[in-house]
């Protein structure tokens, strides 16, 4: 496959082109296969944002890895690097066609540590293969070339991979079913063997063409290494928080994961071309753009999630540019080149622990997002935006460093006016005005470090942080590997929120007991509680899938069996033991909670095991994928009694879900109703709930807007239930709408954003 022909030259231009392929193509594989196989993986480990930087702490792992490896080939002979590769690509083909391995995870799996586990075993030595790739054939590259400058093959690398993210949700998802998937990417990774063994082929043998490449650059310092390290750990990092960001307040599904590594991934494309001009204006108003735009993500508003997202996404880019660009700058002579990969790798996986591991141990809430945001603006290039601030600034050493102390006593003044507002001198909007008052500050300071990181500092303080320090150290939040959950009180009311969403209300007083939010008497979900025992007796058996703060455990009735089914064991400390919540205490003391995966455990439960089964499964805003597909729906049927009915919460901001599940009801034989209910909305019914009516209930409840659709396979059953209440009404169809599988599914066919005809359905 080899030549074993001596090649004294370099070989002829007209086959450099081969270089460029191979390097997009693997890139293409590899990036490919992230959302792949996290889509693969959501029947087993579910939708939860932190299961995606998991996965993206394998990925890193497995990249630092293949850097490690290659910088090692370096010790030998290029044409002997070609013949190890090849062999390790060989190897590795025993894992294809790609796909997760045959297992069953424990019920009670520990997800930091059975997910990657999971993926590392699933795609460890295909990923680790082709990672290697790239910085190979750029030092292939440059001894093929006579000594050319390989950096500019690493943006063509980046374009390959930001080809993959985005190819995956917009035509390999939506395209081919997983298996398909799997396939085509078994073909590919035989095309980039073919590709690699063609380049190899173009190196000269033995000792002939090291002669090509300087041996005799300086080695870098330690502190210049370090530095690589810092410039590749912020954007890793920030990559994650802000992947955990629209996975949490959106859907969990690998179309919006693939974002913020796509961009991530396009920042090299930029900042390593030779172009500079691009580059350099993005980061001379980088430090702007952190100034406004990080404060602004740290404020959350919880009504602009769209913007906040494009901020959010666009504040990734510009630091990610900005800390690339300076790597480039930084970058050392071509035979150094897979030893600042390699350090590039690791400041990378390094990002990965502190956002993906750490920092949901380390912090409760999502800290780690202001402290990259300061770390970005200590190390993005300050430059001044304008002459006149460069001239603001000049003056002897004692003359500048009474402008920074000046400066720093301002920020600090206005910041301290700002949150106490004394004597209501700022008015209602006191926050906003003073943040104002610092980002011109830190816009005069734009170009000196030390008076700009001071007022980055107070801008993130006032404008967010010091509510979240506060609430901190109220042990008003609490945080796991599946999100932030925070405790508000009022006078009143208590409330759970998880991420930006409300997941339970309790009323305080005479009222605790009083089912509240999504789950009133009026509700959908609340209609079948009440009906619960005249549909299947006394001894009605009910199983809930998602505890939030407990409130459907008020609506049990004696000889009942309950069962609730959580993922997350803080949601079960907050609900239970806490005593924050006392719905399970109050209602249902004895109600037994099972910790995992809901579909994977009703799965193991008998068959017609329930009654009456609700499915109320958030990560914020977003409902986990794998719950709503055709097979989920079979395993929820085979759980019910043939006269069972299943209550299915389809409420959300982004997502028209009512087409999913309208599809699974057709597909699995259902008959379905659906309930779209209003706080105003009158109900009737004689069934007692705590003493009371239910109309009296109604009357004085605190309900939020919900959308419900009942679903079951008796026609009378849901006709029974029909009857006691009003505001059902029949399922409209969804023409040409292909129902979600554990095989295939797209978002882009519900995404409110997307499709006006869904906004209001």
């Amino acid at each position: 496959m080899i030549d074993e022909r001596e090649a004294e030259a370099p070989p002829r231009n007209r086959l450099h082109w081969l270089f460029v392929v191979a390097i997009l193509t693997g890139s293409f594989l590899l990036f490919l296969v992230q959302p792949m196989v996290a889509r693969m993986a959501l029947p087993k480990l579910g939708g939860a944002p932190a299961v995606w930087n998991s996965a993206m702490l394998v990925y890193q792992a497995l990249l630092l890895g293949g850097y490690a490896y290659a910088h090692w080939l370096g010790r030998v002979p290029p044409r002997m690097q070609a013949w190890i590769h090849l062999g390790v690509l060989a190897v590795a083909a025993f894992w294809l066609p790609i796909g997760l391995i045959a297992m069953d995870l424990p019920a009670d799996a520990e997800p930091a540590f059975w997910v990657p586990w999971l993926f590392g075993a699933s795609i460890g030595p295909l990923f680790f293969a082709i990672s290697a790739q790239a910085p190979l054939l750029q030092r292939w590259y440059s001894v093929a070339t006579g000594g050319r400058d390989p950096y500019a093959l690493y943006a063509a690398s980046n374009i390959g991979s930001f080809g993959g993210l985005i190819a995956y949700p917009v035509l390999v998802e939506p395209g081919f079913a997983l298996k398909g998937q799997s396939w085509l990417w078994t073909i590919g990774y035989v095309l980039v063997f073919l590709l690699i063994a063609g380049c190899a082929t173009m190196l000269p043998r033995g000792a002939a063409g090291e002669k090509h490449v300087p041996h005799d650059s300086a080695p870098p310092s330690r502190l210049r290494v370090l530095h690589w390290i810092a410039l590749a750990f912020v954007p890793s990092g920030l990559m994650l928080a802000t992947t955990t960001f629209l996975t949490t307040d959106i859907v969990a599904v690998p179309m919006l994961w693939a974002l913020p590594l796509g961009l991530y991934l396009l920042s090299f494309s930029v900042a390593f071309s030779d172009n500079r001009t691009f580059p350099d204006l993005l980061a001379k108003f980088a430090p702007v753009t952190i100034l406004m735009f990080g404060a602004t993500m740290i404020a959350g508003h919880q009504g602009l999630a769209y913007m906040n997202a494009l901020i959010g996404l666009l504040l990734l880019f510009m630091v990610a540019i900005s800390c690339h660009a300076r790597m480039y700058e930084l970058r050392p002579a071509p035979d150094r080149l897979t030893g600042f990969y390699l350090a590039m790798s690791v400041g990378g996986a390094l990002g990965g622990v502190f956002s993906g591991l750490l920092a949901p141990i380390i912090f409760d809430w999502t800290y780690e997002y202001p402290l990259l945001i300061l770390a970005a603006g200590a190390l993005v290039p300050q430059i001044f935006l304008v002459p006149a601030i460069g001239r603001l600034w000049r003056g002897t050493p004692q003359q500048v460093r009474m402008k920074f102390f000046a400066a720093a006593l301002a920020v600090m003044l206005i910041g301290w006016i700002g949150i106490t507002n004394p004597g209501g001198m700022l008015g209602e909007k006191h926050e906003q005005i003073a943040f104002l008052a610092v980002a011109v500050i830190g816009l005069l300071a734009t170009g000196k470090r030390a008076p700009y990181m001071v007022a980055l500092a107070g801008a993130l303080f006032l404008f967010g942080g010091y509510r979240s320090i506060q609430m901190s150290l109220s042990d008003a939040r609490t945080r796991s590997y599946f999100g932030v959950y925070t405790v508000t009180d009022s006078r009143e009311e208590r409330t759970l929120a998880h991420g930006t969403t409300v997941h339970g209300v309790q009323l305080k007083g005479e009222r605790s007991r009083q089912p509240t939010t999504y789950y009133v008497a009026g509700s959908g979900v609340g209609q079948a509680m009440l009906a619960a025992p005249e549909l299947y007796g006394p001894a009605a058996r009910i199983g809930v899938v998602g505890l939030g703060s407990g409130t459907l455990a008020c609506y049990a009735q004696p000889g009942q069996s309950w069962r609730f089914y959580e993922i997350d064991p803080e949601v079960v400390s907050l609900a239970r033991d806490s005593g924050k919540f006392t719905f399970i205490p109050q209602c249902l003391p004895d109600a037994r909670i099972i910790i995992g995966d809901a579909r994977l455990r009703i799965a193991q439960a008998p068959a017609n095991e329930f009654d009456l089964l609700a499915l109320d499964a958030f990560s914020s805003d977003a409902v986990p994928m794998h719950l709503l597909t055709r097979e989920a729906f079979a395993t929820y049927g085979r759980a019910l009694s043939p006269k069972g009915l299943l209550l299915v919460h389809i409420s959300n901001r982004f997502m028209a879900l009512a087409p999913i599940v309208a599809a699974a009801a057709r597909d699995g034989g259902w008959h379905a109703m659906r309930m779209s209910y209003t706080p105003d909305q009158e109900f009737v019914a004689t069934a007692t709930l705590d003493g009371k009516t239910a109309i009296e209930q109604q009357d004085m409840d605190a309900g939020s807007e919900s959308e419900w659709i009942v679903l079951t396979r008796d026609r009378g059953t849901l006709d029974k239930l029909v009857m006691r209440g009003g505001g059902w009404r029949r399922m409209k169809p969804y023409p040409g709408f292909t129902p979600w599988t554990d095989d295939y599914a797209s978002v882009l066919p519900v995404m409110r954003a997307l499709h006006p005809s869904l906004r209001n359905d």
